[in-house]
């Protein structure tokens, strides 16, 4: 029996030490496991940091585009109200060399003449286009001054 005891007692010896080497396994499991959970912590906070930044900057971009978007529709309002008074001094002025050409043709016709030969009997001062152009009267529409110098 002696021989048993031994043997069981090395048996018992080999198991405790069995049971400090799971201890120790599990110990290290454990703690790799911790450092693991740690890590992906540190990631995940590092992603959500990122994304922050990045949506912070887009928020700037946007801003930056909201502001060059202000700026370009008031500046397209003053264009299309430039362009809206060059129409009418074009209209104006269309009008003005019509009339201005009518004369010239009247003025021919008249120099061809013969003395009593004439049938056209334009009246030069009826034309409220020739008042104008004798009373030297401006072009009105303009955008704070005439363009054209008149």
């Amino acid at each position: 029996m002696a021989s048993s005891s031994g043997n069981s007692s090395m048996i018992h010896h080999s198991s405790g030490s069995e049971d400090g080497l799971t201890d120790q396994r599990k110990r290290k499991r454990m703690e790799s496991n911790r450092e693991s959970a740690r890590r992906s912590r540190m990631r995940k906070q590092q992603q959500l940091n990122d994304l922050l930044a990045q949506a912070n900057q887009l928020k700037k971009d946007n801003s930056q585009i909201l502001n060059s978007i202000d700026v370009t529709a008031q500046r397209f309002v003053q264009i299309e109200a430039d362009n809206s008074v060059l129409r009418a001094q074009v209209s104006e002025l269309s009008q003005r060399l019509d009339s201005l050409n009518e004369i010239i043709n009247c003025i021919n016709e008249n120099a061809n003449c013969t003395s009593g030969q004439c049938t056209n009997e334009f009246d030069f001062m009826e034309n409220s286009w020739n008042m104008m152009y004798f009373n030297n009267q401006p072009i009105m529409a303009s955008a704070g001054g005439d363009m054209f110098g008149y």
